[in-house]
């Protein structure tokens, strides 16, 4: 049972604000916020390109296991790292691919999943020797990300099994369990299918973990653009 904190909710504002000085400062002080909440080990949520999102310290192993028991998750089950931009993910994980292709799908409502580097917490699915990585194409995350200047781990905003968010009151249930709450508005891709998921730790392969939102254009991608070849039973 996690123990219920005094969680703050931050509601940001659209970004073509008129008042942009005032929006400037706003979105600052909930960066601020947000950052200090994650460092101090709290679990978040958080908007992204594609719903919202549990967010913690990839590095903290106790945060780590905190998401886990907010969300009712099983442990067999890995969780994703976030990052501010492609240059990160050389230190998180070992690419097999060029950089242009990395460019192509980042930042966006891809996760890459490629072999981790010893760098990265090996609290952090421990069951594994692969990482999914995302730079999500949201300017709060990207800037969040940034400011952490560190890997923030990364699911989905609600219990185990339910439906994916895509408006902070839909997981309203978690809120007790959660420092901050930043509140984006309703996310514009109603879909509630999250990122697609793609395997490139094989050279010249790429497996589909799961189709999510953006399959035709991510394969077209690695297909078209790249020559890599579909491999189904790629473990």
């Amino acid at each position: 049972m996690c123990k219920e904190l005094k969680t703050r909710i931050l509601r940001l504002s659209a970004q073509n604000s008129d008042d942009l000085t005032s929006q400037q400062k706003e979105w600052t002080e909930i960066l601020n916020a947000t950052v200090k909440a994650l460092k101090a080990g709290q679990v978040v949520a958080v908007p992204t390109d594609t719903i919202y999102g549990l967010a913690c310290v990839a590095q903290n192993s106790v945060a780590i296991r905190r998401v886990y028991d907010i969300k009712g998750r099983n442990e067999d089950k890995p969780l994703a790292i976030c990052v501010g931009e492609i240059q990160d993910i050389y230190r998180y994980c070992k690419v097999s691919v060029k950089e242009e292709l990395l460019r192509d799908l980042l930042p966006g409502p891809v996760t890459l999943v490629l072999e981790r580097s010893s760098t990265l917490n090996g609290d952090l699915n421990p069951f594994t020797k692969l990482i999914g990585v995302r730079i999500p194409d949201h300017p709060f995350m990207r800037r969040l990300c940034q400011m952490c200047s560190e890997p923030l781990a990364l699911t989905s905003a609600n219990v185990s099994s339910q439906t994916s968010t895509v408006a902070a009151n839909e997981f309203e249930d978690l809120w007790p369990s959660l420092a901050v709450v930043v509140d984006g508005g309703p996310i514009g891709d109603e879909s509630r299918l999250g990122s697609t998921v793609v395997d490139l730790s094989v050279c010249g392969r790429y497996r589909i973990i799961r189709p999510g939102c953006a399959l035709s254009a991510t394969v077209q991608v690695l297909e078209g653009k790249y020559g890599l070849l579909e491999d189904p039973v790629n473990q």
